[in-house]
């Protein structure tokens, strides 16, 4: 764990998350594409409703992958070194983005008010978001690891108020599903939420306490 790392070992870690995520995000039109080589003179407005499911998980998954990835890259912008946490928790967090594309095939194929789809689904979301708080914890507990920048602007809070809400809409989807998927709009909530746990986590740490531009 100890063990000095070099700069082309994190800009390796960090390239291979790069080629794994375009990877991932890439898999994800593929069934529209080959749906889409049957559509012959099929009018493409029966052609909308015939696939409107898997559009809809595309276009749903093709954002979540897109937040996730703007997450990881804004952490690692604050990334000088790595240790064996930081390497095996990113691991964990591309094992749920490369399984995104399986989850919204499975949505798609399994079009309708389905429970243990949503979970599945939003279940490996929740995995990804649990993985980037791992990874944010195992640099807090070495800042040696992050930059100076990186340092001065760490938010113990930061990732927590989205793995609230996400469990929050696993939980929700499970019970009602009705709703389904539009109980991930309860992460729009996130930037208020997080606000008032920065404020509980901070108060009485004086100086310490993260400026408001850090959220």
């Amino acid at each position: 764990m100890a063990q000095i790392r070099t700069e082309r070992g994190l800009d390796r870690l960090v390239n291979f998350s790069d080629a794994t995520v375009a990877i991932a995000i890439t898999l994800l039109i593929l069934p529209l594409v080959d749906a889409a080589s049957h559509i012959g003179s099929k009018p493409f407005g029966e052609f909308v409703d015939e696939n409107f499911w898997e559009m809809l998980a595309f276009v749903i998954s093709f954002a979540v992958i897109a937040r996730f990835w703007v997450v990881h890259h804004r952490v690692f912008e604050s990334v000088r070194d790595y240790d064996g946490w930081v390497v095996w928790f990113n691991f964990l967090w591309l094992l749920a983005i490369v399984v995104i594309p399986f989850t919204a095939n499975v949505l798609s194929a399994g079009a309708g008010q389905r429970p243990e789809i949503y979970a599945l689904y939003i279940g490996d979301m929740l995995v990804a978001s649990l993985a980037m708080r791992l990874i944010g914890d195992a640099l807090h507990r070495r800042p040696e690891l992050m930059t100076e920048e990186g340092r001065a602007q760490v938010d113990r809070s930061s990732g927590l108020a989205e793995l609230i809400l996400m469990a929050l809409a696993l939980v929700l989807a499970v019970l009602l599903p009705t709703v389904g998927l539009f109980w991930l709009f309860l992460l729009f909530l996130s930037d208020p939420v997080h606000r008032l746990l920065r404020r509980a986590m901070y108060r009485g740490h004086g100086p310490d306490r993260p400026s408001a531009s850090d959220g």
